[in-house]
């Protein structure tokens, strides 16, 4: 065989169809063995096979038998599948996990929501009347300061006023700074 792979080595091609028909059995036992998916096996022996045609002059025979050689190779590229796939199946779940991890903590955000909704309805208490009616109107059912007057037949200027000075109550009361 270190004979028919020196010839390989040289660019022979009946050389390298001796040894494909001799080694490519062997090659795809080896890989299935670890691959155990048909498919991806013929791919990876079909790669070793290439690899041996371009790789052929670093074989060296004082080293062990072309039969070895090629077997290494072969048990090498189909264990490198093995990982890239691994590797790939670990990103894509790494990824997976990260679309599907909130970025704030929603227990608190829930909690600080309704602890502002609670201050935001107690200090809404504190307006007069017809304040409140001008900012829920304005700020809650999303009406503009011509509607608000107008379902409260009332000046568009009062309006603008009860506004302005239900807003500061509420800015006071909130503790929030001009």
């Amino acid at each position: 065989m270190a004979e028919v792979m020196g010839r390989v080595a040289g660019g022979d091609q009946e050389a390298f169809s001796t040894l494909y028909d001799a080694i490519a059995g062997p090659v795809y036992g080896v890989v299935l063995k670890v691959l155990r998916n048909p498919s991806q096996s013929e791919e990876v022996a079909q790669e070793v096979m290439v690899e041996v045609w371009r790789t052929a002059a670093r074989f060296r025979p004082e080293q062990g038998s072309a039969t070895s050689w090629v077997m290494t190779m072969a048990h090498r590229r189909a264990v490198d599948r093995v990982r890239s796939e691994q590797a790939a199946t670990d990103r894509e779940q790494r990824n997976a996990h990260r679309e599907h991890t909130p970025d704030y903590d929603t227990v608190s955000e829930e909690v600080t929501i309704r602890l502002e909704s609670e201050q935001v309805r107690r200090c809404l208490r504190t307006l007069t009347e017809l304040q409140r009616q001008a900012v829920t109107l304005a700020y809650y059912q999303g009406y503009t300061y011509r509607e608000v007057a107008a379902s409260l037949s009332t000046p568009l200027g009062t309006v603008k006023t009860r506004l302005r000075d239900g807003l500061i109550r509420l800015r006071d009361c909130m503790g929030v700074d001009a």
